[in-house]
């Protein structure tokens, strides 16, 4: 990496051109030289300059994440040639559903922060970063199935599903005993493509389909936890979200005698010759921590 591009990287990680020729030790006008060289090579605007704040463009923002992942492995592949402990360290930016990634996720962040002191955690909850280099992501955790991308996937386990409902709204409907049942019932989705998707339900060698409807779409499993106890309808989710309310008998399991296909877990992160110790060490770890989880539901 050229100076130019270091010094660049100071001064959005600075704020201001002042603020990083006092952490380089020279003049600002140097500063804005090398800035300014650095824009007229790649033919783009990075930095909007003020007297007291120097801002990134939408593009010097891309261009800042690009540059601050590259040097963060550059930094950690000459601590390991030259021998040095190859602990995480720097700062480790994780992407994850919202409640996923409060339930699972954070207690693995939470382990890695209180045992590795030269390490920093962020936890960006959603499901809507989809370029993980322009939002300066190291790994995105999915769960569902995943579409095709140039991204390297790791499993991380299976979370089991199922179908749930309140024992009064059951009561409404005069139960399901079989999957045509389901018919009958009003859904609550999680998503368009869930709603716009048929319930694949197996017995032994029987896989039945059946076609399912309902007036609630809501992305966020503790708002659709909510719907179902208060008797809105049925739900297709996984059992952790589920399991204290079914276990206390405030919601019901639908066909239990039933499979359905669980929900597949990924870890995501951005291709490249050498994977840095903080993402080799989020992932083993929250793999292990999504297998024994797992491995108790039910």
């Amino acid at each position: 990496m050229n100076t130019n591009e270091l010094t660049f990287l100071k001064v959005i990680e600075a704020g201001s051109l002042k603020g990083a020729a006092e952490q380089l030790n020279t003049d600002p006008s140097s500063v804005s030289r090398k800035v300014a060289a650095l824009e007229q090579h790649l033919g783009v605007k990075l930095i909007h300059r003020s007297t007291i704040r120097s801002q990134p463009t939408e593009t010097g923002l891309i261009y800042f994440q690009g540059l601050k992942h590259i040097a963060e492995q550059q930094a950690e592949l000459e601590n390991r040639l030259q021998g040095l402990q190859d602990r995480p360290s720097g700062t480790l930016t994780i992407a994850a559903p919202v409640d996923f990634g409060s339930q699972f996720v954070m207690p693995v962040l939470s382990q890695m922060k209180a045992t590795y002191a030269d390490l920093n955690v962020e936890l960006l909850l959603g499901s809507h970063f989809e370029d993980l280099t322009a939002s300066g992501i190291d790994v995105a955790v999915r769960v569902g199935v995943l579409p095709d991308s140039g991204l390297i996937c790791k499993g991380l386990g299976v979370a089991e599903r199922v179908l749930v409902a309140s024992p009064g709204y059951l009561e409404q409907i005069e139960g399901v005993t079989d999957p045509s049942g389901l018919s009958r019932c009003q859904f609550i989705f999680y998503s368009r493509a869930q709603a716009n998707s048929q319930v694949s339900i197996k017995k032994g060698e029987t896989t039945t389909r059946v076609k399912v409807s309902g007036g609630f779409t809501v992305n966020c499993v503790s708002a659709i936890k909510a719907l179902v106890l208060a008797g809105h309808g049925v739900h297709l989710g996984p059992r952790w979200a589920f399991e204290d309310a079914l276990r206390t008998g405030d919601l019901v399991a639908l066909l239990p005698e039933y499979q359905l296909e669980g929900f597949p877990i990924h870890a995501l992160y951005r291709p490249g010759g050498y994977v840095p110790a903080k993402i080799r060490c989020f992932i083993d770890l929250m793999s292990k921590h999504c297998k024994q989880a797992f491995s108790a539901q039910g």
